[in-house]
């Protein structure tokens, strides 16, 4: 089983909560253009397959924004990227509500396992913190008063989306 995935800290996250090592790859896959994290973890899984010829775990984290009907989701990073952090902030006029949706796949060639999570929050006014990348500095987790990226390492074991993805694919792959 290989998660693909260039990030050492996601890898030891899959790690400790999987409980044992797994074997990963930094594979530049093609994004499809959709909001749904689903969708695109699916996807993903299923090109990384075709690669590989492994069995794969996918990862694929999207940021909702209610106010904008769910955008701008599995979009976000390319939003990241494009557009400032600042002035995705200022996307938000009234509505701050947000949600974070974690979608892991795994793909073995035939079967494929789901497993989700979800953080809900709000969109912070402006950036805030150092503690973390992409759109860590703009997502205040639902009671706290800092943004991801202003949270401790100790505060972010919490479960949170991806833990929480985790967990229940390890359920999945074991029964």
């Amino acid at each position: 089983m290989i998660l693909i995935t260039g990030n050492k800290n996601k890898v030891k996250e899959f790690e400790f909560i999987l409980g044992f090592k797994i074997e990963n790859i930094d594979l530049q896959l093609e994004e499809i253009q959709s909001i749904d994290v689903e969708e695109v973890a699916k996807h993903k899984a299923k090109s990384a397959y075709n690669i590989l010829k492994k069995p794969v775990i996918v990862e694929d984290t999207g940021l909702y924004f209610e106010e904008l009907n769910g955008l701008p989701g599995a979009l976000i990073k390319f939003f990241v990227k494009n557009i400032s952090l600042e002035k995705i902030c200022s996307l938000i006029k009234e509505n701050r509500k947000a949600k974070t949706i974690t979608c892991i796949v795994f793909f073995d060639g035939e079967k494929e396992i789901i497993a989700k999570g979800e953080t809900k929050g709000s969109i912070a006014l402006k950036p805030k913190g150092n503690n973390g990348f992409g759109w860590d500095p703009i997502f205040i987790p639902e009671g706290y008063d800092k943004t991801f990226a202003e949270l401790t390492s100790e505060e972010k074991q919490s479960k949170f989306m991806r833990q929480e993805a985790i967990a229940e694919l390890r359920k999945k792959l074991i029964t």
